[in-house]
């Protein structure tokens, strides 16, 4: 297979933060998670998940184990997909935020009924790579979407889940409807997100061919960024805080390397 430099929101997330959410931001958080990654520290943290994450990753699997075994019709499917999760293993606070997350979708279980196309657990790895080109120049983009559905008039319906508290991104959606035009070139999509935790849903997204080939050329110009940064810092290690500054401060309260970070202004516990 040939290399490609590569994209994805989470990777455009680590560059630029939400309007509104800025000062949660610090470019040493992705200088961590992708220049230094293999590091033996680094890799240690990035494979430890956190409660967040945790929770997002057991509530998809726990929507999935739903629809694949038919456990909405059965009294006790509640109980059962807990216990196909093993949730009593997990840390209390998981346990508790993920149980009620199953409970309420067992009272509203929002995808019965409807024409699944594709529903994943959260686990399958990395995504197939989307091939995008640029004019002359070529990238891989990766979008790992949660599930979708067939519409009643044929469009493609690309639902992504979450949870907690944080605020829907628009950004995503529109990473996913271009993905689905790639994927799906003849058929029209709309985009939307599902707390899982609260009920919320958003409004259907959808996007023009010119916001689209905008989407596109952000990702492109990301996609070269982010090439530029490796390389710079594969060629001088001790560039590390110019290439990627510290935001040190409230970014630092919600960051997973703060162990190791000479930056961080949050106390570990005695």
């Amino acid at each position: 297979m040939v290399w490609r430099p590569y994209i994805s929101f989470n990777i455009w997330s680590q560059f630029a933060s939400s309007v509104g959410k800025e000062y949660w931001h610090c470019d040493m958080k992705r200088g961590f998670s992708r220049a230094r990654k293999k590091e033996p520290l680094v890799k240690a943290l990035l494979e430890q998940d956190t409660i967040p994450q945790h929770i997002g990753l057991l509530a998809q699997k726990g929507i999935s184990e739903f629809h694949q075994d038919q456990l909405l019709h059965q009294s006790d499917g509640v109980d059962i997909v807990v216990k196909k999760l093993r949730l009593y293993q997990k840390p209390l606070e998981v346990q508790q935020r993920v149980i009620k997350i199953l409970e309420n979708y067992y009272q509203s279980p929002i995808l019965l009924g409807k024409n699944i196309l594709q529903l994943n657990r959260g686990d399958e790895g990395i995504p197939k790579p989307i091939l995008i080109q640029q004019g002359n120049y070529f990238f891989n983009l990766f979008a790992a979407i949660d599930c979708i559905l067939i519409e009643s008039d044929g469009r493609l319906h690309i639902l992504d889940f979450k949870t907690g508290t944080s605020d829907f991104d628009r950004r995503q959606a529109f990473v996913y409807l271009l993905a689905a035009a790639y994927l799906y070139p003849e058929q029209k999509a709309v985009a939307s997100f599902y707390n899982l935790e609260t009920g919320k849903h958003s409004e259907s997204i959808t996007a023009t061919n010119g916001q689209l080939k905008a989407i596109q050329d952000k990702l492109a110009q990301i996609a070269q960024e982010h090439q530029k940064e490796l390389q710079r810092y594969k060629k001088n290690p001790s560039e590390f805080a110019n290439i990627f500054p510290a935001n040190p401060g409230i970014p630092c309260r919600n960051c997973q390397f703060t162990s190791i970070c000479q930056f961080s202004q949050f106390e570990l516990p005695a």
